[in-house]
């Protein structure tokens, strides 16, 4: 909630891939805007203070008086500061900075309990108990978990694509659609920065094409995986679980079909945390 009423705060929810921002005015009303993604893990406090730069035109002339930042990276000590500093740095107000998985916990639960997900670029979970964070199984990153993200949604399907495992004509439209040649992925996988954003971007492709079979059982089973290693792993009996995010939104349909079958019960799914963030600052969930 606003600390005082006669200065506006602005709220970032940010990722790899982009930065979503919501100037809440004195009056209560958002103005909303997107800027690059800000990433601790991925950038140094210049890279962060470059990306701030782009917050000023849009901050101009309002009474701003804090900044609640939630971003992916953010969950330890010296990723936190590194955030505040470029932050309080650049626009001059006291920052505070939380994870991306508070964001979404405060976004979808407000004030009650409830198992909150994220299914992005990346994905993540937790137990919320209403005011914080309890339990929360850790997501590894695109390499060792993030099952069900675009990032690992993108990774299965070049892999099958560069494996043959999937029917030639899948293929081919595949390596169309994007025009790359296996080098090129390879290339972007192994040798290039965010391979998990190049992943992510892939993964529209399985959208596209859910009505192959082999395509369907890529994202089905990765759904599947997340609800195994993550969700199942708090009391998913006793707690609704809720989604957030990109993946989420997009593939619903399928989710839920998963979810059903792995008796899992869904409650929200937003397609990303800021309209959920702005009622909670605002106090009104």
């Amino acid at each position: 909630m606003m600390e005082k009423k006669n200065e506006a705060i602005l709220l970032a929810d940010s990722g790899s891939t982009k930065t979503d921002w919501a100037l809440l005015g004195v009056d209560g009303r958002a103005a909303e805007f997107q800027t690059a993604g800000i990433n601790p893990f991925y950038q140094s406090e210049e890279d962060i203070r470059l990306v701030m730069r782009e917050v000023l035109p849009f901050v101009d002339g309002a009474c701003l008086g804090k900044v609640y930042f939630y971003g992916a990276g953010c969950a330890f000590p010296e990723k936190i500061r590194m955030v505040e500093s470029a932050v309080a740095g650049v626009l001059q107000v006291p920052c505070e900075v939380h994870s991306d998985l508070l964001a979404a916990a405060r976004a979808l639960c407000g004030h009650r309990p409830g198992i909150a997900c994220i299914l992005g670029t990346g994905s993540n979970s937790c137990f919320y108990d209403g005011q914080a964070m309890v339990a929360n199984v850790s997501p590894l990153g695109f390499i060792l978990g993030d099952e069900g993200s675009g990032a690992v949604l993108g990774k299965l399907l070049v892999a099958d694509c560069l494996k043959g495992v999937l029917p030639p004509l899948v293929q081919e439209r595949f390596f169309r659609r994007f025009g790359l040649s296996r080098q090129e992925v390879m290339d972007r996988v192994y040798k290039q920065s965010f391979p998990n954003r190049f992943l992510a971007g892939l993964s529209p492709f399985l959208l596209e094409n859910m009505g192959e079979p082999s395509i369907r059982a890529i994202v089905l089973e990765s759904f599947r995986s997340f609800f195994h290693r993550n969700v199942m792993q708090y009391d998913y009996r006793r707690h609704a679980v809720h989604f957030t995010g990109s993946v989420a939104w997009h593939y619903r349909e399928w989710l839920e079909q998963v979810a059903c079958e792995e008796g899992v019960e869904v409650g929200i799914i937003l397609p990303r945390p800021m309209e959920g963030l702005e009622r909670y600052h605002r106090g009104d969930i």
